[in-house]
């Protein structure tokens, strides 16, 4: 994917028709700062990726790049 990482996990998220809440659960990860992640206010750490990749269920490398081009 040639998206920046917020645009990724928004895109990702909706295409499985996952709502925040539910990642929020699956993650650990609170609903508030999965906001911060999905409009490019935060980044997430390259641990808290692997835990959307897995939530996800996509490569972490493809979250990884995004990241690397923002």
């Amino acid at each position: 994917m040639n998206k920046e990482l917020h645009e990724q996990l928004r895109q990702l998220r909706e295409e499985r028709n996952i709502t925040l809440e539910t990642l929020a659960l699956k993650t650990r990860i609170g609903t508030g700062k999965l906001e911060a992640y999905e409009s490019g206010a935060e980044k997430p750490s390259v641990q808290t990726i692997l835990r959307l990749s897995n939530a996800l269920e996509v490569p972490a490398s493809n979250l990884l790049d995004g990241l690397q081009e923002a």
